[in-house]
């Protein structure tokens, strides 16, 4: 019967007879074919975020640290920042991107330990391989989070909360992590969702009800609005993704203008067209940072291009590069690039630090002074190269 119904759905869509009423009358096969063929064709997009990521993995080599204040990051009495924290940790307003000298003050008894990237890629591989043996199709965005094409092996939203489900459960039982998901019809919708019910909670929005699901958030939440987009939004008092939504063209050209607006309006609204990116072949990763200061101390610096060297290590996702390259901007806004090639790629973060701060000397001995911009990227990538088992 299923072959049938497959045929069935490849013959040409023509109506028995007309009507003036919508829709058509006397072909009930054509409007079931129609129906099929719209479910089949729907988008159903999942974003998966894998919980606390660094900090989970280390909890599981070290389970004596699941129920202490954990922070995975930098120096807490240097200039590190925080990479991760456990939820014991978020509940003392621990968060990503905050000082580890922050993040000590506010919890002196926390626990801090360096990022293990090498032993993060291995569990992130292991999770990846597990989702595609639910959800062939995966668009990976990092370590810990992606899309998947629900719509390809599930065909309504009522079937696609039961792959979300099996996802969760292959995650947990090949690498013990749990994950959050939201299944929506589109990128935007799905990545807020994912991160309403965390940690490992699921939130599934049908299609039609994407700009009732986004307006209560706030405005900030919204993928694109940056610092800048958001104090203009405010002052022109839009507070919620709704009021974005409802903006009129006048006064959403007044707030934010030129295409930003209109691209977020539309996000704000559910429409977000943008498909899976699979296809696209990555030529290098690369991370850099602007001072709000210059920045002339060498150790200052050698310990921000830790901080972005672990930053394109995480990104780096599976593959491997033979060229590490500095990237200096003067207070001048002149520019000077220092590279380093290897016979062999490498992924460690260790390794790309040393030899991004090999180029950073480099360039300053051509040049000393102080920066307004430093930034590292690995070219010339490849994936892992893994043995055949015979």
């Amino acid at each position: 019967m299923a072959a049938a119904d497959d045929a069935a759905d490849d013959r040409p869509l023509r109506p028995a007879g007309r009507s003036d009423e919508v829709g058509w009358r006397g072909d009930t096969a054509a409007l079931r074919r129609v129906r099929r063929r719209a479910n089949r064709l729907r988008v159903i997009l999942a974003h998966l975020d894998l919980d606390a990521f660094f900090a989970a993995v280390e909890e599981l080599e070290a389970p004596e640290l699941r129920e202490k204040p954990l922070v995975v990051g930098g120096d807490p009495h240097g200039r590190g920042v925080v990479a991760t924290a456990n939820y014991a940790a978020r509940r003392f307003g621990i968060y990503s991107a905050m000082s580890c000298a922050e993040a000590l003050r506010r919890c002196p008894h926390a626990v801090f330990l360096r990022p293990r990237h090498r032993l993060y890629r291995e569990y992130s591989r292991a999770v990846w391989d597990a989702v595609r043996e639910v959800v062939p199709t995966v668009e990976r965005t990092g370590m810990d989070e992606g899309y998947l094409d629900v719509g390809e092996v599930a065909p309504d939203f009522g079937h696609a909360r039961a792959v979300a489900e099996a996802v969760q459960a292959a995650v947990r039982g090949t690498t013990s992590l749990t994950c959050a998901l939201g299944v929506s019809s589109c990128k935007v919708v799905s990545k807020i969702a994912s991160d309403r019910r965390k940690p490992g909670g699921l939130t599934v929005v049908p299609a039609g009800r994407e700009a009732e699901f986004l307006a209560p958030f706030p405005v900030r939440r919204l993928p694109g609005v940056g610092p800048r987009a958001e104090e203009r939004l405010r002052a022109g008092s839009v507070e919620t993704i709704g009021d974005l939504a409802a903006l009129h063209d006048d006064v959403l050209r007044r707030l934010l203008p030129g295409k930003l607006g209109p691209l977020l309006r539309d996000r704000a609204r559910g429409i977000d067209p943008r498909p899976l990116e699979l296809t696209s072949e990555t030529v290098s990763v690369s991370a850099e940072e602007t001072f709000e200061r210059d920045i002339a101390d060498i150790d200052r610096l050698r310990e921000e291009l830790r901080r972005l060297a672990e930053h394109v290590a995480e990104r780096l996702g599976g593959q491997t590069g033979r060229t590490v390259t500095t990237k200096v901007r003067y207070p001048d806004f002149s520019i000077r690039s220092r590279s380093t090639t290897l016979p062999v790629g490498i992924d460690d973060a260790e390794r790309i630090w040393e030899l991004a701060c090999t180029c950073l000397d480099r360039a300053l001995a051509d040049r000393p002074g102080a920066l307004r911009l430093l930034g590292v990227a690995v070219s010339g990538l490849e994936a892992h190269r893994q043995l055949a088992l015979v």
